[in-house]
C-alpha cells in the first residue's frame, strides 16, 4: 500500500486524525530504497495514522495544510542525498538535474531543505507538536561540521533549523520507540539515536570542543571530530554533549546492531515499488529507473573508505538480510505489473560485503585500534563470497527472472584476499551478472594519495583485473571495468593524476561518469582533512587543491586518458 498523500487517501482509510506527518524532499517513490517510504511503513506498521507531504511547496500554505496538524510528531527528510550535494556540483554551480524530482529539472528541493522545511511548519503552525528531523542530512549535521558551500564551520542543524529533536542513523527502531514515548507521554530524551537540545549540562556525559572553540581552531575542529566518529561507531558509545553558545547539543549513543530478522521484517513490509499516483500525469522521475527493480541485501560498510560517510551514517557493522527474506521479494517482484525480468542490482553499500562477519561485529561492537579493510583486510574478518554464490544462484532460478546484475560495485581486495571462495565469486559474477561492464572503484593510483583516501595499494587491483580479463577469455565475453577515480582530494597534486594516468592508461576503456572532483561533505576525514590541511592520523600537513581551476585540471588529465582509452576498446571491438 502506499502511504497516504493526499486528503482523500486519508478519508478513504477512516482515520480522522494523524499521528504522524512526515516530509520529503524527494518525490514519493514507495520503494525500501527511499528511507522516508520506509520510516513511513514502519510506523504504519505498528498501528500509526501516518501521511507523506512529498516536495512541499515553500512559498505557500497549500502544501504543509494539506492534513492540518499531527498529534504526535512531524518527521522531516530532505530525501535521499544532503540537500547541498544535490543542488549542487562540486565547482558550487547549480546543478539542473535532480533525478528525484519529476522531469528531472532541478527546481523542488530547497537549499538547506532541513532548514526550510521546518520553517514552513513553523510559518503556519505556531504552537506545533516535536519536529523531528532524520536522514543523511540530519544524520551527518548533527554536530559542527565543515559546510563547502559556505567555506565556514557550522553549528549543529538542530539549532540552525529549530527543530525538536534529530533521529540520526538508518532511523527505524528510534523513530518507533520515540512514537511510542509520544504517545504514552513517556521519558524520551534519553532514547539511543536521539541528538537534541539542553540548557543544562547532562551528568556524566563527554564534553565535545564547544562549537565556538572550534570556529578559531581547527585543532579543536580535529578533536571533535575525532571524538565524534569514535562514539559514532560504537552501539556502546557514550553521551556526548557540545556547548553551543549558552545551549548544549545533546548527542546519545547509536541505537544497538539490529539483527537479522528485525532487518528482514522491515524489507517484507507491503512497498508498491512505484511513484504514487500523484504523478501519473507528470514527467517520469529518473531514480526510478535505477531502485525501482534493485534489491537491497545488507546494510553497513566497513571499507571506511576516508571521503565517505556511510559509516557515521548506517555503520561499520554489516547487517545481511536472510535468503529466504530476499528470495521473497524477488519473487514479489517477479509478479510486479511493471517488471519486465531485470534485476538491476543486487548489493548494498559494497556488494560483496553481503554475508560479511567477524567476532566483534557478531556482538554489535568495532575495533578502536585498527580498520577492517585498510591498510590491509584483517584476519578476523570473514568474507561471505559463498553466500553470495549461492544467493545469486537462486535468484536466476526465480520464474519470471530473465537477468541479474550486481551494479552497485564490489571491493576487489576481498575478492583478491579470499583464497577460499574469491575466485569462484568472480567467475560467479563474469558469467552471469555483468551488463558488459563491472564498476570498481579504485579511487587512484599514487599510494600516498590512496592512504589519504583509506584505500587499499594498486597491487590487489592489478591481480584482480588480470584475473577478471582471464575469466572473461574463457567465458568468450567482450566485458570490461569501468574505473571510478576521485580528482583533488586531500594530498592529490596534478603529478599524482599525471602518475594515475601513467599507471592506469592502458587499463582505462570507458567513459561512465568515472572522474569527479573530490566535494567535502560533511563528517568524513577527507573533509576534516580538507579544512585543515593536515593528515589527521600522521599529523603532518598535506597539499590541499583549493583552486576550482586546478582541481578542473586535474579531472580534465584523467578524462582526456579515459577518452582515448574508450576510443582503443572500441576499435578492439570492432566498431
Amino acid at each position: 500500500m502506499f502511504i497516504p498523500a493526499t486528503i482523500e487517501e486519508v478519508r478513504t482509510l477512516g482515520w480522522e486524525n494523524l499521528d504522524v506527518i512526515l516530509v520529503s524532499g524527494d518525490a514519493y517513490l514507495d520503494s525500501p530504497h527511499s528511507g522516508i517510504a520506509v520510516i513511513g511503513h514502519v510506523l504504519i506498521d505498528a498501528g500509526y495514522r501516518v501521511a507523506l507531504i512529498p516536495q512541499p511547496d515553500i512559498g505557500s500554505s497549500a502544501d504543509i495544510n494539506r492534513f492540518g496538524e499531527p498529534l504526535l510528531f512531524w518527521g522531516i527528510s530532505s530525501g535521499s542525498v544532503d540537500s547541498m550535494v544535490s543542488n549542487y556540483n562540486a565547482d558550487r554551480s547549480r546543478r539542473r538535474q535532480d533525478d528525484f524530482t519529476p522531469g528531472g529539472e532541478n527546481t523542488r528541493r530547497p537549499d538547506r531543505a532541513l532548514i526550510a522545511y521546518t520553517g514552513l511548519i513553523r510559518r503556519y503552525f505556531k504552537e506545533t507538536v516535536p519536529i523531528v528531523l532524520g536522514g543523511i542530512e540530519a544524520s551527518l549535521r548533527r554536530v559542527a561540521h565543515y559546510d563547502y558551500w559556505q567555506n565556514k564551520i557550522r553549528r549543529s542543524i538542530l539549532f540552525d533549523a529549530k527543530a525538536d529533536l534529530l533521529v540520526f542513523g538508518m532511523g527505524e527502531e528510534t523513530i518507533l520507540k520515540l512514537a511510542s514515548a509520544f504517545t504514552q507521554k513517556e521519558p524520551w530524551h534519553e532514547l539511543p539515536g536521539i541528538a537534541r537540545i539542553s540548557r543544562e549540562l547532562p551528568e556524566g556525559a563527554g564534553e565535545l570542543p564547544s562549537y565556538e572553540e572550534t570556529l578559531t581552531s581547527p585543532d579543536a575542529f580535529e578533536e571533535m571530530y575525532r571524538r565524534f566518529y569514535r562514539e559514532s561507531l560504537s552501539t556502546g558509545g557514550s553521551q556526548l554533549t557540545q556547548k553551543t553558545g549558552d545551549r548544549y547539543l545533546v548527542i546519545n549513543p547509536p541505537p544497538g546492531l539490529m539483527h537479522e530478522d528485525e532487518l528482514d521484517r522491515i524489507y517484507g513490509l507491503p512497498y508498491e515499488r512505484r511513484m504514487h499516483p500523484l504523478y501519473d500525469s507528470q514527467e517520469k522521475v529518473r531514480a526510478v529507473d535505477t531502485v525501482q527493480f534493485s534489491v537491497t541485501t545488507h546494510r553497513g560498510c566497513c571499507g571506511e573508505c576516508n571521503f565517505c560517510a556511510i559509516a557515521v551514517h548506517q555503520g561499520r557493522q554489516v547487517i545481511s538480510r536472510s535468503e529466504d527474506s530476499i528470495l521473497k521479494e524477488v519473487k514479489e517482484i517477479a509478479r510486479h505489473r511493471d517488471f519486465k525480468g531485470i534485476i538491476s542490482d543486487v548489493g548494498g553499500p559494497t556488494a560483496n560485503m553481503y554475508g560479511l562477519t567477524c567476532p566483534q561485529m557478531q556482538k554489535g561492537k568495532t575495533c578502536s585500534d585498527r580498520r577492517c579493510l585498510f591498510p590491509e583486510m584483517c584476519t578476523s574478518l570473514k568474507t561471505g563470497h559463498d553466500r553470495q554464490v549461492r544467493l545469486l544462484q537462486a535468484i536466476r532460478k526465480i520464474e519470471g527472472v530473465k537477468k541479474v546484475f550486481v551494479a552497485s560495485g564490489i571491493r576487489y581486495d576481498m575478492v583478491t584476499g579470499d583464497r577460499e571462495h574469491g575466485l569462484s565469486y568472480l567467475n560467479e559474477i563474469a558469467a552471469h551478472h555483468v551488463s558488459g561492464q563491472l564498476r570498481v572503484a579504485p579511487e587512484h593510483a599514487s599510494e600516498n594519495v590512496l592512504s589519504m583516501m583509506g584505500k587499499p595499494g594498486g597491487e590487489s587491483l592489478s591481480v584482480f583485473t588480470e584475473k577478471f580479463n582471464r575469466i572473461n577469455e574463457k567465458l568468450g565475453k567482450k566485458q570490461y571495468l569501468s574505473y571510478y577515480y576521485i580528482a583533488a582530494h586531500p594530498g592529490c597534486s596534478h603529478d599524482d593524476m599525471d602518475a594515475l594516468v601513467q599507471n592506469h592508461g592502458g587499463r582505462i576503456s570507458h567513459l561512465d561518469g568515472s572522474v569527479q572532483i573530490f566535494t567535502p561533505t560533511p563528517s568524513t576525514w577527507s573533509t576534516l582533512m580538507y579544512y585543515t590541511g593536515k593528515d589527521p592520523f600522521s599529523g603532518r600537513k598535506i597539499f590541499v587543491e583549493r583552486d576550482m581551476g586546478k582541481k578542473k585540471k586535474q579531472q580534465k588529465s584523467v578524462v582526456k586518458e579515459v577518452k582515448k582509452g574508450a576510443q582503443r576498446y572500441s576499435r578492439r571491438r570492432g566498431k
